[in-house]
């Protein structure tokens, strides 16, 4: 297993939570991750980091694997114009690369300004990805 997904499965753990992680060949979009673990792509849950314009901090958004984030929405959610973060950013704050970025487990603590998670009815919750 590597330190990155050590770092998530320890997260976890100290959450008292017990979790089925699975690592997989590269998963890069939620659809690939669906494909991978066998469900169906909203069951995904996909991190999208931002970065603040006026902080210049990373924010996480989590949100299903077949939705967007809005940034216009999630400007309002942050009370700060959203930009796009660069994998330096990505990397620093999380310790994962851009398209791999679990929602917990991260180097740094990340403000997480929305989390979208829900039930896809008959399929059950949906799975966090990345981390690779």
């Amino acid at each position: 297993m590597s330190k990155s997904m050590k770092r998530v499965r320890r997260a976890l753990e100290d959450a008292g939570l017990v979790a089925d992680i699975r690592e997989t060949s590269l998963a890069r979009t939620a659809r690939d991750a669906a494909l991978a673990i066998g469900c169906e792509v909203d069951q995904i849950a996909k991190s999208i980091i931002f970065r603040g314009e006026q902080s210049g901090q990373a924010l996480l958004f989590l949100t299903a694997g077949g939705n967007q984030v809005d940034p216009a929405k999630a400007a309002g959610l942050a009370g700060e114009t959203l930009g796009k973060a660069d994998a330096t950013l990505v990397r620093a704050q999380t310790g994962f690369a851009i398209g791999g970025v679990a929602p917990v487990g991260h180097l740094n603590p990340i403000r997480c300004a929305v989390t979208l998670i829900y039930a896809v009815p008959g399929r059950g919750l949906m799975k966090p990805e990345g981390g690779g």
